[in-house]
């Protein structure tokens, strides 16, 4: 093949590159090609073989440029494709602006939200399309800051300025972009649609701080809200006031209508209150039927006190539920910071401790904290660390007061009363101490302790000789209560029948059928029941035909005044009498102090009689000494007549009727009044309201009944225990908890 038909060939494939290898040609020619052999053909040849070798790399290089300009294209035609689909069918979106921070492209989703008719979204500065949420503090800067100082900002939570058809919540983010050379070109970034998600977070919110019943703040909004309040610089010269609220008689509305009437009466009464309240605070519900109002800016306790006074009258009003009236009280506990308390624990500690006084002096009240009530509080808790010790300690004993038949006069039984002897104290009440053990959890505890120490001791007695225990509601809702009580007489190895349960009135108060059954099991141990205190509590003579109790115990109040002229309480003990004989039950009179109280019990019908006429409560170790020495008998002591013992003394005493105050002197004293002298009293003082120094440095109500010649008779509001005014050192005697 000659050059020329190479060159040729060279030139028809690769027509782009022909006036390169001309140009060889030419050269080949002007070094003298036709001399086939000489140095000049030999140079001509290597130029058109190196330009060959040129031309052919260049035509590599350009088929490889197309080819990647083929697949550049079509990534990106995919890139185009997969952003649209992007942009479309997920919550993202992008946007870019100009240097000027003009938007330039924004996601069409998000250019629709944002176009007005007459002006498009593209176009507008971004600062006027989009502003910080003002609900999140997640960053002090802005936007426009970015913009301005050209720095990158990241996941921004963001919201329409003003033009968007829906309300929206977004998280941008974006960069700022810059040419080869440095230059500004503006900014590029993306979005999320946060709409959704802030929507479920509110109802996470909302579902966190307000109650889900009545749509009040709840437990957790209130004590944020007290917290916050409580916190600010200013506090100390601005007070909070503090009501906790508490539905009286709210139980039996659940109890007797179901719980869904209830809680449709809960929400009636979210109402009222809110509305009583108004703007003046914060209302919300604890749980339960307890409801908080916490109100900044109020202090003066005569308005806070006529407020507590509406909103008990307003919650007290009837309610209408279903067709069915239902009538509720209301009692309310008052605190104000910071006087009674600069954080929200003890304001709230102070104003429970106020609201558990509203309840005690008879519901349907309001009272105010008051720093007694803490001393009262913190004595409460020393008692029940005291309780605790005391249980383990060895400090508790019994003490029994024996039961009478009253026409053989025999002892057929005695009743076992706890005792608590206090290292330091000395003798404390049952009626200070059961409360607070009922309170926190130690009843069950020492009422299993008094049931097998009953048990244990009266396995010493005679065989005929019963023993009774008194069950608390608490230890009677409990299952394990016959199991404690079949263990108690196995270990002691008494006949179930010479126990007796004395039971309260208080286990009807949640009749149900597991009361049904703690009866009948009870029952089916062999053991006596007793229903203790009647005529006291919540009687109702429906469930004596169904509680198959062995014994009525007829409360000491009905026998107190019964041998008195034109007194009720005979009539009232016949009845009852009546009764008892009528459904095959014993009665037993409690109280009985004399002699015409032993008559008319006995001639009423009562089968046995107990009281300190027959002796008053007494160790273990002294019961088998009295049934020894009467051969079983019972001595009545005491006296004939009617009219309380006067006991004659004569010291001073420190009187107070209202803000006066003096020093009298005491003649004689018993245990329902005194007759003081040295006084001077006007007949219009009659019936006055009186404290009188019974005992040093303790103060007992009193009623002035008369007076004459500078004396006076003093009737005691609750009777006074004689005993008390034994010298120290001297046991005092212990007695029954009413």
């Amino acid at each position: 093949m000659t050059f020329a038909t190479m060159i040729v060939m060279i030139v028809a494939l690769y027509p782009v590159r022909a006036a390169s290898i001309g140009f060889g040609a030419g050269l080949l020619a002007t070094l003298g090609v036709q001399d086939r052999f000489g140095m000049g053909w030999w140079i001509g040849v290597g130029v058109l073989l190196m330009l060959t070798t040129v031309a052919y790399r260049l035509v590599l290089f350009e088929r490889s440029t197309v080819a990647q300009r083929d697949l550049d294209n079509a990534q990106g035609r995919m890139a185009t494709r997969l952003v649209a689909e992007f942009e479309t069918h997920s919550s993202g979106w992008f946007w870019q602006t100009n240097a000027e921070g003009e938007v330039t492209y924004l996601t069409s989703k998000v250019a629709l939200e944002l176009d007005l008719p007459d002006t498009p979204a593209i176009g507008e500065p971004l600062s006027q399309l989009f502003r910080m949420d003002g609900a999140l503090t997640e960053t002090e800067r802005t936007i426009a800051f970015h913009l301005s100082s050209r720095t990158a900002f990241s996941n921004y939570s963001v919201r329409p300025v003003s033009r968007a058809k829906l309300e929206r919540w977004w998280s941008m983010s974006g960069r700022p972009i810059f040419d080869e050379d440095g230059i500004f070109l503006g900014f590029v970034g993306s979005g999320t649609d946060l709409t959704e998600r802030r929507r479920a977070d509110a109802e996470i919110t909302r579902l966190a701080l307000f109650d889900g019943l009545t749509g009040l703040a709840n437990r957790q909004r209130l004590r944020l809200a007290l917290d916050q309040m409580l916190a600010q610089p200013a506090m100390s010269q601005r007070m909070i006031s503090l009501f906790l609220l508490d539905l009286d008689r709210f139980k039996s509305v659940n109890d007797t209508l179901g719980h869904q009437m209830g809680d449709a009466l809960l929400k009636q009464v979210a109402q009222r209150l809110q509305r009583a309240i108004g703007d003046a605070g914060l209302v919300g519900r604890l749980g339960g039927d307890e409801f908080q109002v916490i109100m900044p800016g109020h202090a003066d306790r005569d308005k806070l006190g006529e407020l507590a006074r509406r909103v008990i009258f307003d919650l007290s009003q009837p309610y209408s539920i279903e067709g069915s009236a239902i009538s509720i009280g209301c009692s309310i506990g008052v605190a104000v910071a910071p006087q009674d308390g600069a954080d929200s624990e003890t304001l709230i500690r102070n104003a429970d401790l106020a609201l558990y006084a509203a309840k005690g002096d008879g519901r349907g009240i309001h009272r105010f904290f008051r720093d007694e009530l803490l001393i009262g509080a913190q004595s409460k808790k020393q008692l029940e660390d005291d309780l605790r010790r005391a249980l383990v300690g060895n400090q508790f004993y019994l003490a029994y007061q024996p039961v009478v038949d009253t026409r053989s006069e025999r002892i057929v039984g005695y009743e076992a009363l706890l005792r608590w002897e206090h290292p330091t104290r000395g003798l404390v009440s049952p009626a200070e101490f059961i409360p607070v053990a009922e309170d926190c959890g130690l009843i069950e505890s020492i009422g299993e302790w008094v049931l097998r120490t009953a048990c244990s001791e009266a396995a010493g007695w005679p065989g005929d000789v019963r023993v009774a225990v008194n069950v608390s509601p608490i230890q009677f809702a409990n299952p394990v209560l016959p199991s404690l009580v079949t263990s108690a007489l196995a270990k002691s190895g008494i006949a179930p029948h010479r126990l007796e349960l004395e039971i309260t009135e208080g286990v009807f108060l949640d009749e149900s059928a597991a009361s049904e059954q703690m009866f009948k099991t009870l029952k089916g141990c062999g053991v006596r029941l007793a229903l203790d205190d009647f005529g006291t509590g919540y009687s109702s003579l429906g469930y004596l035909k169904k509680a198959p109790f062995d014994k009525i115990k007829i409360d000491q109040s009905f026998v107190k005044g019964a041998t008195i002229a034109g007194n009720r309480n005979a009539a009232i003990i016949r009845a009852i009498v009546s009764l008892a004989d009528a459904l095959g039950m014993d009665t037993t009179a409690e109280g009985v102090e004399n002699h015409d109280e032993i008559t008319l019990i006995r001639d009423l019908g009562c089968s046995h009689i107990q009281g300190y006429v027959y002796g008053k409560p007494t160790r273990a170790a002294d019961v088998l000494l009295q049934l020894e020495v009467g051969g079983g008998m019972a001595t009545a002591s005491g006296y004939q007549i009617t009219r309380n013992p006067r006991t004659a003394m004569l010291r001073n005493a420190r009187i107070e009727a209202g803000a006066a105050s003096g020093d009298v002197r005491i003649r004689n004293i018993s245990s329902t009044g005194v007759m003081i002298e040295g006084i001077e009293v006007d007949e219009a003082s009659i019936d006055l309201d009186v404290l009188i120094e019974l005992i040093e440095d303790q103060m007992f109500p009193a009623k002035l009944r008369w007076a004459s010649d500078g004396r006076a008779g003093l009737e005691f509001a609750e009777t006074f225990n004689l005993e008390r005014l034994t010298p120290p050192g001297v046991p005092q005697a212990a007695r029954k908890a009413g």
